[in-house]
């Protein structure tokens, strides 16, 4: 996630609906027809407007490239596998990632007053972005959701004790309903991100803590370690001391992703993309919608209760920072990474699109 530093606050603000057109506008550019262009630039810019911004507009130089390449499918339907009512899978054909989430979330919700639960997997889809993007469609109806992926190709996350690059970070959403803002959850299985790697040696920069590992077993903060010969890998989401719990973690989710999709790494597919998970929950199938948020609310007003350690910041559930700032660029314009900007600008030329102006 960004946090604004003070240099940050002069910089150009951009409506986000000005964001949507332009990603829409290339997108279309690159070929996709504008349903699933619209979607997935609205998909994209709520990255962003959320904080998550390695996961939102910065990634649409690769997804151009993906299209310019014929990586992402254009047109078309998923391919239906299995569908047992509650429970349904699809060959996503690598069509947009973003476009074919909503359209499972949309097959979940419409399923989801007949059955308890609804549950999608969805193999060979192209990459879907920031998971953060998707849980408020259940939340704001009062159910739960569940949200996951991994992408078969990338092996850049060692399992606990190992040296070697086994599976992708790996990342866990959730959508909970409250009695107020939802808790939207979502973390990686492993210590950081490929993206925010990418993104610091991009910069130059360090990573804010040894986050890899390389071949000698030697702990690194230097980003460009993961892309040297051979490569550093990252650590599993509790490091050295407690990493075993992020490499269970990575492997439930393998199992619920490329496992219940019935494709993945032991395929060794070529091409960018995401095996994924989804689970829509009913909570008045179990002990209600009332319940549900009644025990809720009681841990969220006792976390927020909590005594602090001095000098500590108050406890923040998760989401929430997310929330108040997506709150706050909706009013006041979006603040982009300052990288993500000068990509934009010269895709647009590229493709003669011209970039929105700071207040549009």
């Amino acid at each position: 996630m960004f946090n604004f530093s003070s240099d940050m606050q002069s910089s150009p603000k951009y409506s986000p609906a000005s964001l949507i057109r332009f990603a829409q506008a290339l997108m279309e550019k690159a070929g996709l027809p504008p349903d699933k262009a619209r979607v997935v630039a609205e998909t994209l810019v709520e990255a962003d407007l959320m904080g998550h911004s390695t996961h939102g507009l910065e990634l649409l130089p690769a997804y151009l490239t993906s299209l310019e390449k014929g990586e992402m499918e254009k047109s078309g339907d998923p391919d239906l596998l299995n569908d047992s009512g509650a429970a349904f899978t699809w060959d996503g054909r690598y069509l947009p990632g973003p476009w074919l989430v909503h359209k499972a979330i949309d097959q979940a919700l419409d399923r989801i007053e007949k059955y308890p639960a609804v549950t999608a997997a969805i193999r060979c889809s192209h990459h879907i972005g920031c998971l953060a993007a998707y849980p408020e469609r259940a939340t704001k109806r009062g159910l739960l959701m569940l949200l996951s992926c991994s992408d078969p190709r990338n092996a850049t996350v060692a399992p606990f004790g190992g040296v070697d690059g086994v599976y992708s970070p790996n990342p866990i959403a959730a959508g909970i309903p409250t009695g107020k803002e939802p808790i939207i959850i979502d973390i990686s299985a492993s210590t950081t991100a490929n993206g925010l790697v990418a993104r610091t040696r991009k910069e130059g920069g360090q990573l804010p803590h040894p986050w890899l590992m390389d071949k000698t077993g030697k702990l690194t903060a230097e980003p460009s370690a993961m892309f040297a010969d051979p490569p550093a890998t990252i650590l599993p989401l509790g490091g050295l001391d407690a990493g075993y719990k992020g490499f269970a973690l990575g492997l439930l989710v393998e199992a619920l992703t490329s496992g219940l999709a019935g494709y993945g790494r032991a395929d060794q597919p070529e091409k960018w993309g995401a095996s994924v998970f989804l689970q829509v929950i009913n909570p008045e199938a179990f002990g209600g919608k009332a319940a549900l948020k009644r025990q809720m609310d009681f841990l969220v007003e006792k976390s927020l209760a909590s005594g602090l350690k001095p000098g500590g910041e108050p406890v923040r559930l998760p989401g929430y920072r997310a929330l108040r700032m997506r709150e706050e660029q909706r009013k006041n314009g979006v603040q982009l990474y300052p990288t993500i900007e000068p990509a934009l600008r010269r895709v647009g030329e590229r493709y003669g699109v011209g970039f929105p102006e700071g207040g549009e």
